[in-house]
């Protein structure tokens, strides 16, 4: 999109980031967060998926993931919890948003991958949670598959980068502030969360080539 649509998403990302900001305050296990730090995340974000070249009906996904990210990782960060109210519906959300998008763009290939991506993420992250649960989270696990449906609906190289980014994330959150997140459900761990939605939203808003050509409709070969 050009400059217009860039502007356009800025200003509605600063409406949404508004509303996310009111959720998470109403939200049993949210939090409180001042003016204007959700209204300008989501607002730079969105104005940066209007401005990054993809299709329109690739559109939705990226805006959802911004708003998702900066919602979850703001209560992650502050209270080391990611909430049932917020993890749950991203699974209906990405399939309403997936599923159109496969129906407009690639096809089955795309539904294809986004429920591969969903059900090996859940269970790979499951099967950490179970083997170390100092290690990630309940709410991590729950998470992972609608993370996992939207990096697979990119191409499938995108499910061992996001884990692999995801970790780096992790570990620099982890170096920046060492003290902030102790005694997580009894361990020493920072929260894996954030890691897990900003690995996903770099590969959402700036897909690998091969997959961005794809999204743009340019043939390869």
């Amino acid at each position: 999109m050009d400059g217009l649509g860039a502007l356009f998403g800025l200003v509605a990302g600063f409406a949404a980031g508004a509303g996310a900001r009111l959720l998470l305050a109403r939200l049993d296990r949210g939090a409180r967060v001042r003016f204007p730090l959700c209204e300008c995340a989501v607002g730079g974000l969105w104005a940066l998926a209007c401005a990054v070249p993809a299709p329109l009906w690739w559109l939705p996904v990226q805006l959802a993931v911004a708003w998702f990210a900066v919602a979850l990782t703001v209560v992650d960060l502050r209270h080391s919890c990611l909430p049932d109210a917020l993890t749950l519906p991203a699974y209906p959300a990405a399939g309403l948003l997936l599923l159109p998008a496969a129906l407009s763009g690639p096809g089955p290939p795309l539904a294809v991958r986004a429920l591969c991506g969903a059900v090996v993420f859940l269970a790979v992250h499951a099967v950490v949670r179970a083997v170390s649960p100092a290690a990630l989270g309940a709410g991590d696990v729950k998470l992972s598959g609608s993370l996992g449906a939207v990096a697979g609906a990119v191409e499938w190289i995108a499910l061992p980068v996001v884990v692999v980014l995801a970790a780096v994330i992790t570990a620099i959150v982890g170096a920046l502030s060492p003290r902030s997140h102790r005694h997580r459900e009894g361990g020493d761990s920072v929260p894996h969360g954030p890691g897990l939605l900003l690995a996903t939203l770099v590969l959402t808003l700036v897909p690998p080539s091969g997959q961005a050509l794809a999204l743009a409709g340019v043939p390869q070969g």
